[in-house]
């Protein structure tokens, strides 16, 4: 895409990788105590082979200043099947064993593919920057033949200013899977414990004391892993086997390429029994935020140790003593996470289809089948939820 003025006074820009912006650039319009949205992360994803085919980033300028940036993931035929709920993909198991085409969609992402969406700049909340983006994402689409456009994982606050662009072009906004995020006021992670309601305290203390009672069990944090590779991505793979979504996938060349610098620190909180790796955290830290990314856990023992537990916890110690105010998680285990004290932070996403039939099936079929994929994740905790902040928020976005 060439550069072009689509309204009066901006320019839309296509850089196709990150190396290509500035570094003081992003990291002045990047959030700064979210780690996953440093710059090596996407330096690494864009060296990895997680899932996308390609990434691009719209650029738009008023003048020569940059008043907004929106990263975007190509997927040339992103399978239907991976990212659907366990009942959907049943259903649809026939027909990934017989025409496993018919569930490849050329999809474009916008925002994150590892974390909650945003767009950069200080022009995110001016409309007139909206209608300029959501045009240019269109038209980046059409070129390149990625008929499902998606904004994935955005805040209710962030698409606001989209909202007449959004509805102008057929977008249908639909609640995603909240993320999870453990605010940490308390100066130890002991008071921290002692600050649970009393069933997950008791929890607490119980999962530590069964970890402790097996003794050739070890947790350490590591500031270099590369030696671990082979059974860091081995413990993954079965976490990876048991998920219900796998939108995307870590490999070895994103971990070697994921280096600290630009404000991000990366450790590894790792249970060893004897020289075993047996579960793995990988966490991430930049300013005053943290975030839990990825798990691996060896099955065989996972339950009986609750390495699961134990791996956060020592997160969550490592986060309180970085002077991290909060550390977030991902979007799965929604018990356990309420039990550490994480609260659920509402997300959505934008959907649509450039051709006008397959928009109207996926605006029929699309909410419900995403509903209950949802329900089905959050199980009880779709209660914890926060409400909306206002009688605005609470009107469906971008009816039809």
């Amino acid at each position: 895409m060439e550069p072009r003025e689509p309204h009066a006074g901006h320019r839309v820009e296509l850089v196709s990788g990150i190396d290509a912006l500035p570094d003081g650039l992003w990291r002045g319009l990047a959030p700064a105590d979210d780690p996953l949205w440093s710059r090596p992360v996407f330096s690494a994803m864009e060296r990895g082979a997680i899932g996308p085919d390609g990434y691009a980033y719209l650029v738009v300028r008023r003048g020569a200043r940059v008043v907004a940036v929106l990263p975007l993931c190509l997927f040339g035929g992103l399978r239907l099947d991976r990212v659907v709920g366990p009942g959907e993909r049943r259903l649809l198991a026939p027909v990934a064993a017989r025409a496993p085409r018919l569930l490849r969609l050329p999809t474009l992402f916008c925002g994150h593919l590892l974390g909650q969406g945003h767009i950069l700049g200080p022009g995110r909340d001016d409309p007139a920057v909206a209608r300029v983006l959501v045009g240019a994402v269109l038209e980046f689409a059409r070129a390149r033949r990625l008929r499902t456009v998606i904004l994935k994982d955005f805040a209710a606050g962030e698409l606001a200013p989209l909202r007449g662009a959004l509805r102008q072009h057929g977008f249908t906004v639909v609640p995603s899977l909240p993320d999870t995020e453990l605010r940490l006021p308390h100066r130890s992670f002991d008071a921290h414990i002692a600050a649970l309601p009393a069933k997950p305290r008791r929890n607490a203390r119980s999962n530590i004391r069964k970890f402790a009672a097996h003794p050739g069990l070890r947790m350490e944090v590591l500031d270099s892993f590369a030696h671990l590779l082979p059974q860091v991505l081995a413990l993954y793979r079965q976490v990876m086997d048991r998920a219900d979504q796998t939108l995307d996938e870590l490999d070895a060349a994103f971990l070697a390429a994921l280096r600290p610098g630009d404000g991000l620190r990366t450790r590894l909180v790792a249970c060893f029994a004897g020289d075993r790796l047996v579960a793995f955290l990988l966490c991430l830290f930049g300013g005053a935020g943290a975030t839990g990314a990825r798990i691996g856990l060896d099955y065989a023992l996972a339950h009986e140790a609750r390495l699961y537990h134990n791996v956060h916890y020592a997160a969550i110690r490592l986060a309180i003593a970085a002077g991290c105010r909060h550390i977030r998680f991902a979007q799965t285990a929604y018990t356990p996470k309420v039990e550490f004290g994480c609260d659920l932070v509402a997300q959505h996403h934008a959907i649509t289809h450039l051709r006008p039939l397959r928009r109207a099936l996926l605006r029929r079929v699309l909410p419900p089948a995403l509903a209950r994929a949802r329900a089905d994740a959050l199980g009880r905790h779709a209660r914890d939820e926060p409400r909306p902040p206002d009688p605005e928020s609470r009107r469906a976005p971008c009816p039809e």
